[in-house]
């Protein structure tokens, strides 16, 4: 089988509690860890990205902090790859195309955090590399975001950057439907 598991930015600064707190968090952190534990149990490969922020004045995932760890809830295991990034595309300056080429990894299921920035830079950058893609889209969250002095709710930024990524970019499907396509 050639899928692997990527698992990005869910990272306790996105959580309640955190400097950038994102809606539904914790739901799309849940079933996030649906998915990590079917890839567990058959022992398919599992790749954890974690955001640091090298950028000065951020304002969270700052090196060393606790909101920069991954969240326990889908906290990387013993042989997991985990692979720091700096930017919004989990593959600019990482190990990631490395990693993935090695393992002959031709499928990804994505799912993490933010929908509108490090998930659809990642995941189009997969497309463009040749990486067939599935986005576990109720594993993933986002946050409101202003534009010319309205508010998009979070909701409609999630569901307009799923429905972009749709064609051709990614599979977007629950993470239920990837669990029973994996069986």
């Amino acid at each position: 089988m050639n899928d692997c598991l990527i698992l990005v930015d869910l990272q306790n600064d996105y959580f309640p509690g955190g400097t950038m707190e994102l809606v539904g968090t914790a739901k799309a952190a849940a079933n996030a860890q649906l998915l990590l534990h079917k890839f567990r149990r058959g022992n398919l490969p599992i790749i954890h990205i974690q955001h640091i922020s090298a950028r000065p004045g951020a304002t969270f995932f700052i090196p060393e902090t606790h909101g920069a760890e991954i969240n326990k809830i889908v906290a990387p295991q013993a042989g997991e790859k985990v692979v720091v990034k700096n930017y919004p595309n989990s593959f600019r300056e990482t190990s990631l195309l490395e990693i993935l080429k090695d393992k002959k990894i031709k499928n990804l299921i994505i799912c993490g955090a933010m929908s509108h920035m490090c998930i659809d830079a990642t995941t189009r950058a997969a497309f463009d590399l040749g990486f067939n893609c599935v986005v576990a889209e109720d594993a993933c969250a986002t946050r409101d975001l202003l534009f010319k002095g309205k508010t998009i709710k979070a909701s409609e930024v999630h569901a307009s950057f799923m429905a972009a990524l749709s064609a051709p970019y990614a599979k977007i499907d629950a993470t239920e439907e990837i669990i029973r396509g994996l069986t």
